[in-house]
């Protein structure tokens, strides 16, 4: 009989990120986790699309940042969600650019993000679609359903929805705790303890 634990539906690494088994993840050596971040199944993380390198070497000697996607602490990555790094032809080589997000960023179920930058405390509704390079600031709420636009910019603070988004409102003062993900974090894994009182 082997003494091994039975697999559990996520991995969990040393930093503590839980990534589904059931999950997507191509080019894992182009995608950073921050720590403690989740990808559930049927999420898909695109590391493969990479910046294009040009074929004369620089003279340098230092390697080339292969990033294709980094990801801050406690991001959350819903089930049938996508994460690509935007692309463009440029200088006759179409080459792809590094999809940055920071910390405690929620991305609801069949989202797909093509973003540039994802500031930090962003909560990204079910099946909104972020079009290439568009840069969404800190503490900023997209609801379920919005499309925003490529090479758009939305400021800190916005609400914003429809197709395609805009800003409908700002993050009340007080509300800014909503955006924390480490009591959201300590529900899934493989061995998550029951809430008190629950």
């Amino acid at each position: 009989m082997s003494r091994r634990p039975a697999k559990g539906e996520y991995i969990e690494t040393d930093t503590g990120n839980k990534v589904s088994r059931k999950a997507t993840l191509v080019g894992t050596q182009n995608i950073m986790l921050g720590g403690k971040s989740v990808i559930q199944p049927e999420a898909m993380v695109r590391g493969d699309l990479v910046r294009s390198q040009p074929s004369s070497s620089s003279g340098s000697g230092a390697p080339a940042n292969n990033t294709a996607v980094s990801m801050g602490r406690y991001c959350f990555i819903s089930r049938g969600a996508l994460l690509r790094p935007p692309g463009r032809l440029f200088k006759g080589i179409y080459s792809h650019m590094p999809l940055r997000m920071g910390d405690h960023v929620f991305v609801g179920e069949k989202t797909i993000v093509r973003a540039a930058s994802v500031g930090s405390h962003v909560h990204i509704g079910n099946n909104v679609v972020v079009g290439e390079f568009a840069i969404i600031k800190d503490y900023v709420r997209v609801l379920d359903d919005a499309v925003v636009a490529p090479n758009t910019v939305i400021p800190s603070f916005s609400v914003v929805a429809g197709q395609p988004a805009r800003v409908i409102g700002e993050v009340p003062e007080g509300a800014h705790e909503s955006f924390e993900l480490r009591d959201l974090y300590k529900t899934v894994g493989n061995h998550v303890q029951p809430q008190p009182g629950a």
